[in-house]
């Protein structure tokens, strides 16, 4: 598809060709997988998995739950292909829907990227700190409040790459796919040559571990799922492929392409780096001391060096995440204003010179640096508060809910529904079912109690144990509900022109 028929297909869609057209589709791809990020998600959220299941919860949960958010990425493939604007699934849910569809969509899908990079850019910012304090023996302290001076420093980077050089960011978007291959291979290469001995393949597919402080009666239907939780962390924000569907080029293919592909290499990616973390995991005792952390993976079974080595490699990783977030956020807000949805909207919606939305760059991050605040605040000894921590769920929650919503309306279109060139076929019934019931059941499992201490009544009940997601789920459905109920209903209607007629 040539550059005119880009434009004449988004004029069809109602929009003037308003951004720069200039990515590739490998660049399409790179956004998402770098969002994934398997050098930012693996690495975070490693402790989830091994604390509620184990090792099993990792060589097992990892592809299963992959083939799972796999079939939701077809789902969304052939979505981008049949509508590749930027915005993406608020778009589709509005057309294929109701206004009520789009503004549910939209908002929780606006809410949940903003907390994914301010929650990407922290992680970054933490593993920075400790990188500093290592290369420096000691003399970077690495606090709490030096963890959060960097997360704004890296926040204002990933807003001033965004800001200053479109061009810039698809350059880094395709080194970042290279980063990622080249640095998962050499942390694969170094836990496989550098220890002196490696766990067995029965501790690997077989080991059950519960830190989670739940009897092991609830093991296989309410622990073991809490750990499958690491899978859905870190593959999450693909829908990137159709943010910036209005800047690829052929995006009626290659940004479906580039969609699905990211999940699927990310999930084999990530589930050899993971195998290389568990057959490493030689000292059990120190990890679960730890609380499975995933440095003490690499503290006890390597040199110092090559332990820095793998967080530096790592925290780069996670910095080339960030900024792709950042892109992508941007382009979700620059879309939902440009329809009036965003109080301000015709500042969030405007463009420069250079065709970039500047304001919605800098909205965006700054609602993200706000969001981070309870970090500062967090008692001694206990790192980011829980409630931070809560609100990161409400991100995961928030963006699956999101991409549940267009699905579930195609799936009830059927026939009426027609299809870009990239297509399921009678396949998207079944496929399309599997999506929905799986977005439901790990939105549940997310805002259940991830302690038995979490849980009000019971003896060893405390608040800096509990998960605040069903609240800040709650509040942030009934805030929007409210807003819809007693204004927007009478103004929103849903996607709004910017051309007067198809291009011919």
């Amino acid at each position: 598809m040539t550059l005119d028929e880009d434009s004449r297909r988004l004029a069809e869609l109602g929009y003037k060709q308003e951004l720069s057209r200039t990515w590739s589709g490998f660049s399409n791809f790179a956004i998402s997988f770098s969002i994934i990020s398997i050098l930012a998600g693996c690495f975070t959220t490693f402790g989830q998995a091994w604390n509620n299941g184990g090792p099993i919860a990792i060589s097992w949960g990892w592809p299963l739950i992959s083939a799972f958010i796999l079939i939701i990425g077809f789902c969304m493939s052939e979505l981008v292909s049949a509508f590749p604007t930027a915005g993406g699934i608020y778009w589709w849910a509005a057309t294929m829907g109701k206004p009520i569809h789009g503004w549910f969509t939209g908002w929780l899908n606006l809410i949940g990227l903003i907390a994914v990079t301010a929650s990407v850019d922290y992680g970054c910012a933490t593993f920075l700190n400790i990188t500093l304090n290592r290369l420096t023996g000691g003399a970077w302290e690495g606090t709490l409040s030096q963890a959060f001076g960097l997360f704004v420093v890296v926040l204002v980077l990933h807003a001033l790459i965004n800001v200053f050089s479109h061009s810039l960011i698809s350059l880094l978007q395709n080194v970042s796919v290279w980063w990622h291959v080249a640095g998962a291979a050499i942390i694969v290469a170094i836990l496989v040559f550098a220890p002196s001995e490696h766990q067995t393949l029965g501790f690997v597919f077989t080991e059950t571990i519960n830190n989670s402080g739940f009897s092991d009666s609830s093991f296989w239907f309410y622990v073991l799922p809490l750990g499958f939780l690491l899978t859905q962390y870190t593959i999450t924000g693909f829908d990137a492929c159709a943010h910036v569907s209005e800047e690829t080029q052929g995006a009626a293919m290659s940004a479906a392409k580039g969609l699905w592909r990211s999940i699927f290499y990310s999930a084999i990616g990530g589930w050899i780096l993971l195998l290389a973390f568990l057959f490493a995991a030689t000292n059990v005792d120190e990890i679960n001391k730890q609380f499975g952390f995933v440095g003490a993976i690499f503290d006890t079974a390597l040199p110092a060096n090559l332990a820095t080595a793998i967080f530096a490699i790592s925290t780069i990783g996670q910095f080339f995440c960030g900024m792709s977030c950042v892109t992508s956020m941007s382009r979700m807000m620059y879309a939902f204003s440009r329809d009036g949805a965003v109080p301000g909207w015709r500042l969030w919606s405007r463009v420069n010179r250079n065709r970039t939305p500047v304001n919605a760059i800098v909205a965006g991050c700054a609602v993200a640096g706000l969001i981070t605040l309870p970090a500062l605040y967090a008692p001694a000894g206990l790192g980011t508060p829980i409630a931070f921590y809560a609100v990161v769920s409400i991100a995961v929650i928030g963006l699956y809910l999101a991409f549940l919503i267009p699905i579930w309306l195609r799936l009830r279109m059927g026939d009426r529904f027609v299809p870009g060139p990239w297509t399921l076929g009678p396949k998207y019934k079944v496929l399309a079912w599997i999506a929905i019931i799986e977005i439901a059941i790990i939105s549940v499992y997310f805002i259940m109690p991830l302690s038995p201490a979490g849980i009000p009544g019971s003896a060893d009940f405390t608040w800096t144990a509990v998960n605040y997601a069903p609240l800040a789920v709650g509040g942030v459905l009934l805030g929007i509900a409210l807003w819809w109920t007693l204004s927007a209903r009478k103004w929103f209607t849903g996607p709004r022109r910017t051309v007067d007629e198809a291009i011919d």
